[in-house]
């Protein structure tokens, strides 16, 4: 009998325990790195600061595995900021090229948005895979799905990285993938995988997000 898929939420500090954890084997990374308004730097120091962030998750899966990034651009004093252009820097300044690169609308097209982005950027990249020819990826996913958390990735986004990492990389590594968000937030992430079938680990530095991590349930029909 198929036993169910696992979950473990460590709560702490992503970036030192990534350093120290280094390489986990059979991971694929599932992420959103936190806003500069989430960490409390000023902005030349939070650029640093994810830049570094992003090469460590792309350091902490196998080089035949995958990193995917959802990361929304940002507005400060008026200029943009790229933020999927600063994960596309970041990896191949850590020896990874881009997989794919898709839309997430967070607001319906066409729609003014105020300033605020309306669309969040789907990066995978890896050091030694390559793209499929045909991937069951949409390059505009318009229904992001239901958010557990104002400041999380829809259901249904994430469940397109998670089925990436099921059916392309898990191949690829000849065995099934454990998920890893290394900033996992309310565990939407995590919670998709379980759904999936994947065991999943992620970490967050918050005590109360981290038990709100370890309890989220998303149903099939969300998927």
């Amino acid at each position: 009998m198929q036993s169910e898929p696992k979950r473990e939420v460590i709560c702490a500090d992503a970036i030192p325990w990534m350093r120290e954890r280094g390489r986990i084997e059979g991971a694929c990374a599932v992420t959103s790195l936190p806003d500069v308004s989430e960490v409390g730097l000023a902005m030349p120091v939070w650029r640093a600061w994810f830049l570094e962030a992003v090469k460590l998750v792309v350091n902490a899966v196998p080089d035949g595995s995958a990193a995917i990034f959802f990361q929304s651009d940002i507005k400060r004093d008026g200029v943009w900021i790229d933020k999927g252009a600063l994960v596309m820097r970041a990896a191949e300044d850590a020896g990874a090229h881009v997989l794919f690169h898709k839309i997430v609308c967070r607001r319906p097209p066409g729609m003014l948005t105020n300033g605020r982005p309306g669309f969040t950027h789907l990066i995978a990249v890896s050091r030694v895979m390559k793209c499929p020819d045909i991937l069951p990826i949409p390059d505009v996913i318009v229904d992001a799905g239901p958010q557990k958390w104002v400041r999380a990735m829809g259901v249904r986004a994430a469940a397109h990285a998670v089925r990436f990492a099921r059916d392309f990389v898990g191949p690829a590594l000849g065995r099934a993938p454990v998920i890893v968000d290394p900033f996992c937030g309310v565990g939407t992430v995590l919670a998709v995988a379980n759904t999936l079938g994947l065991d999943a680990l992620g970490v967050e530095k918050a005590r109360k997000r981290a038990e709100e991590a370890r309890e989220l349930r998303v149903r099939p029909d969300e998927v």
